[in-house]
């Protein structure tokens, strides 16, 4: 249950005007300021590196955003790319509903919009796949609106700041806490406040105010935060829906073909929509080994091996995973919703992270 708090800590009159003051100074001279989508105000690489950062954590970012630039440098070149160039790019980043609205937000800027993104954050979130903090970012970011991010971070910091103690299970509760972040915003700043400022709360989040341990004593605000004067840091944000994590295995037939040129080819099947790995190549998949083995033909099921399972963790669920190889001798097809690929061609086709690695120690 959460503590008592001495409200007169985090509601003071003087909070909104504290607040941004101090957390602009700290962001300049202690903040972030080597991230490779810093220092622009060209809405697409905003764009690109928000929904990555999305769930993800920057070091894994770090490796994908260059790629993805060098590939598409440009939002015209995103929209006139195939959905499988988009996917091999995004694979093993995780949550591909975000590649995939990638794209589509893309087609949509380019068709609808001229290939310019729109200036306000109310206009942005029309946009496939931006949600209301990440186009308070682009619109801040490369604008100067005066508007708050609210991501899960900054929900964090907020929560403890004013020790706002509504489930955020609950959508009115993360409105409820919106409204505040609004309110928090600094009075009349310049487009550079902005940008220090929405740095600053993705920064505080990220290296300060953490989940676990937070480093209270560097904390700009930590004499204005309410949690902080009730020692309770821990008790908030306050969230009760538990997540509950699904175990699950699944049955992988890994289909390859052996012809006399020597190639190895591997028989793949784009997963479907919606679902997990949407969008990527796969394996078939089976509930069970009973299916797996009830869809070979008694030709195709000789030299079957079962390969060593694999543990794969998700955001809801635990994947575990049991690849069945199998050899076939003759250029067949196994279903009309899938293809042969050279094990040359693995790399450039979408594929899950586990899928991936498993073709490696393949064809190694």
């Amino acid at each position: 249950m959460t503590p008592a708090v001495p409200r007169s800590a985090a509601a003071g009159r003087d909070l909104p005007l504290a607040f941004a003051p101090r957390l602009i100074a700290w962001q300049r001279h202690h903040g972030r300021h080597g991230l490779p989508w810093q220092h622009t105000r060209d809405p697409y690489r905003v764009w690109l590196s928000e929904v990555m950062l999305q769930q993800t954590q920057v070091s894994t970012v770090l490796a994908y955003y260059p790629r993805f630039l060098a590939a598409f440098p440009n939002v015209q070149a995103l929209a006139q790319a195939s959905s499988d160039q988009v996917m091999a790019l995004w694979a093993g980043l995780g949550y591909y509903s975000r590649a995939r609205n990638l794209h589509r937000c893309a087609q949509t800027v380019v068709t609808e919009h001229g290939g310019v993104f729109p200036a306000s954050a109310e206009q942005l979130q029309a946009l496939p796949g931006i949600g209301a903090s990440t186009a308070a970012a682009i619109a801040a970011f490369c604008h100067g609106e005066r508007v708050s991010i609210v991501d899960g971070n900054v929900r964090r910091v907020l929560s403890r700041l004013l020790a706002f103690d509504q489930d955020l299970a609950h959508l009115a509760s993360q409105r409820a806490l919106w409204d505040l972040a609004q309110r928090l915003l600094p009075h009349a700043p310049s487009p550079d406040d902005m940008v220090a400022y929405t740095q600053g709360l993705m920064d505080l989040g990220a290296t300060v105010c953490l989940r676990s341990k937070p480093l209270c004593e560097r904390c700009p605000v930590n004499s204005r935060c309410a949690a902080k004067a009730a020692d309770a840091v821990g008790c908030y944000p306050v969230k009760s829906k538990a997540v509950k994590r699904r175990h699950e295995s699944w049955w992988l037939l890994v289909l390859r073909l052996r012809l006399a040129d020597g190639v190895d080819r591997f028989w793949l099947q784009r997963r479907p929509a919606p679902g997990i790995w949407a969008g990527l190549y796969c394996p078939a998949v089976f509930a069970s080994e009973e299916l797996l083995m009830a869809a070979l033909s008694s030709g195709a099921s000789e030299g079957v091996e079962h390969l060593d399972p694999m543990a794969h963790s998700l955001t809801h669920r635990e994947l575990r995973l049991h690849p069945v190889l199998v050899t076939a001798t003759a250029d067949q097809t196994f279903g009309s919703d899938g293809l042969w690929v050279s094990a040359s061609e693995l790399a450039q086709r979408g594929l899950p992270t586990p899928v991936r690695a498993l073709y490696q120690r393949l064809v190694a």
